[in-house]
């Protein structure tokens, strides 16, 4: 196929008009909350189903490089150069899944969604004021604070009945750090929603598969083909390729801070289906945690209009 690829990058995205490109951008953020909140509980249900993590991570990559096919027969192969290929599959492909997989045979889907979309904000904002030189002002900090005091809230609330879960959560953290360093990615290299997420999609099967045949413990073979099917669906085209898709064009569109802190609203999110799904409660603190960090959400949001003088 010669010639460029028609894939959309930050750059074109700016020729649109500001206010459309803003709206798509906050549809992208909220669509993103519940296939994030779906990837939280189903990683979290994984443990339970005859799977190891590394199954988890086959279905998906296997899953995602199924629905690529058909996006690269119409669009065309991604091309990126080697070493952003590779620092993207890094951080994004390998990286955040594999280390969220463990976590969750550790801890429950309230800590998932604490240490993993809980605390992107604060990493992204890190990574943004040392790399991007990026300013904080009053409000994005204000904002922060808010929500930091909330998901303290909804942790405290389920620590105490999961008092082994630190180790998961540590394996949250560190995918949360490799989903922050993807995000600064993205945005130091200007790469497109679409090139992204195919590139990620193509290239993490033929990697990580003969690998895992070969080498890591598995168990797929005691689970029902309902389970690997599911699995393979979900992680595969919801939480790989719409995610991907989803989050990208949001952090193109809105910029990392809005964008990070809208996805904070998904810690609650899946703390409350956790409850009836999974059997994991959730207290009048927990309760409490997701209202505040709501609140922050809407303080980043919301343009309030300006004082009269």
């Amino acid at each position: 196929m010669s010639g460029e690829a028609p894939y959309p990058t930050a750059a074109a995205a700016g020729a649109n008009p500001a206010a459309r490109e803003r709206r798509i951008g906050f549809a992208c953020a909220f669509a993103v909350l519940f296939v994030w909140a779906g990837f939280l509980l189903s990683s979290r249900l994984s443990a339970s189903q005859s799977l190891t993590p590394w199954d988890v991570a086959a279905l998906r990559y296997a899953g995602a490089f199924l629905a690529a096919l058909p996006l690269v027969a119409v669009l065309g192969l991604p091309r990126l150069p080697p070493l952003r290929l590779l620092a993207l599959l890094g951080a994004a492909s390998f990286g955040f899944p594999i280390f969220a997989y463990h976590g969750f045979t550790l801890a429950p889907a309230a800590h998932g969604g604490v240490m993993l979309p809980g605390t992107l904000p604060f990493l992204t904002a890190a990574l943004g004021v040392a790399f991007l030189g990026e300013a904080w002002t009053r409000r994005r900090a204000a904002s922060l604070v808010v929500v930091a005091c909330g998901i303290g809230l909804l942790a405290s609330d389920t620590l105490g009945a999961h008092p082994g879960a630190w180790r998961g959560d540590l394996l949250f953290l560190a995918g949360s750090c490799c989903w922050a360093i993807y995000t600064l990615l993205i945005r130091l290299w200007g790469i497109g929603a679409m090139q992204a997420t195919l590139s990620i999609a193509l290239w993490s099967a033929p990697i990580y598969l003969p690998v895992w045949w070969f080498l890591l413990p598995s168990s797929i073979g005691t689970a029902t083909a309902g389970v690997a099917l599911y699995q393979l669906v979900y992680q595969g085209i919801f939480a790989t390729i719409l995610a991907g898709l989803l989050f990208t064009k949001a952090v193109t569109a809105l910029g990392a801070p809005t964008t990070t802190t809208i996805t904070a609203l998904v810690p609650g999110m899946a703390a409350l289906a956790a409850w009836p799904l999974l059997g994991e409660p959730l207290g009048l603190l927990g309760f409490a945690g997701v209202g505040l960090v709501s609140a922050g959400m809407i303080l980043t949001v919301v343009r309030f209009p300006p004082r009269a003088r």
